[in-house]
Order: C-alpha cells, then structure tokens, then sequence
C-alpha cells in the first residue's frame, strides 16, 4: 500500500517531531534545514499511518539497519517497507515482500549527469522525449527504487541497473509535474 505527503509544509513540525521515535526524531533533527526535517518526518508518520491501517501496529516503529543501509522494523520482520522524500513530497510504501521507492523534485536537464548515470538507449529515450527533465527522473527514480528495494543503495554501476532487471515498476509523474515517484516489487 502506498501512502503520500504532498503538502509538507502544512502541517505543525514541532507536533510532528513529538510523535516520532526517538530515533526517528534525532535522525530528523540532523537535517539542517526545517525543509529536510518536515520531509524527514513526513515519511514516518506514513509509516506509522500505514502500519496503523494495514497491521493495526499503533506503537511508534524502531528500526534496525541491514548491511547497506535497509531499514527494517525492529520486531516485525514479515513487513516490508520503504521511504522516500524530496522538496515537494514524501512517500512511504509497505507490503509482503521486498519493496523500494524513490520520489524525487523534477529539475532542470543536466546533459552531463545523464550521461554519467544512464546507459547509451536511456539516454537516447530522454533525448527523444517530449520532457527530457521528466523523462530522466523517471528512470532515476526507477533505478533509485531498485536498488532500494535490493538493499544494495546507490552503487557504481548506474548505468547497467534496469539491464535484465525482472522487477515491477509502477512510476507515477506529480499532476503539476514537480516530482516523481517509483514503486518497485
């Protein structure tokens, strides 16, 4: 189930940082912007809706760290989840199995980072495309959340992740057109 946050700046931060974990709301407080620690906090109260609703968990979620940097839930390991936050959004996704989601602000096109990140038929489809700023943030968003999913966080290998890649992907671009978000199962 999918749960969404695009309207950060409307609610109460001091409220919100009160209804985080501990952990959570230090994790939060490190941002250093107040942008960075409503997003921050908006992803867990996601979570914590969609435990609440989905598993009826009413308890505040602790997490623990996989090898790379996953998170899990201290005591709930049949639930799988994943968070995503930018400028304008916050995303949190739970379900059954392994899961990953990247939401990210659609910015302007920079022709040098994608050839850095995407293989040479990526970025010919970018180029080709109508909205090349939208374009490569979708596939972005796409490899983000597959590594995501896997554990394995951002690597090396940029290029070659959606290469034989047997995951689901459903990508939704923001109706105004400023973010973009990838689930991938």
């Amino acid at each position: 189930m999918l749960y969404l946050n695009d309207h950060i700046m409307d609610f109460d931060l001091a409220e919100a940082l009160s209804q985080l974990s501990e952990q959570r709301r230090e994790q939060a407080l490190r941002f250093r912007h107040e942008l960075g620690r409503r997003t921050c906090a908006a992803a867990y109260l996601l979570l914590c809706e969609g435990l609440r609703r989905e598993y009826g968990i009413g308890e505040r979620p602790v997490f623990e760290y996989g090898e790379h940097g996953k998170p899990s839930i201290v005591g709930h390991p049949e639930i799988h989840f994943n968070m995503s936050h930018c400028r304008e959004a916050a995303v949190c996704v739970l379900s059954n199995r392994p899961v990953g989601i990247d939401v990210e602000s659609v910015r302007e096109y920079k022709d040098t980072l994608v050839r850095y990140t995407m293989n040479d038929e990526e970025v010919e489809l970018i180029q080709n495309s109508p909205r090349p700023d939208v374009a490569f943030i979708r596939l972005w968003t796409m490899k983000e959340a597959v590594l995501k999913l896997s554990g394995e966080g951002i690597s090396n290998d940029l290029k070659d992740v959606l290469r034989n890649c047997p995951s689901e992907f459903t990508t939704v671009v923001s109706p105004d057109e400023r973010y973009v978000y990838t689930v991938c199962k």
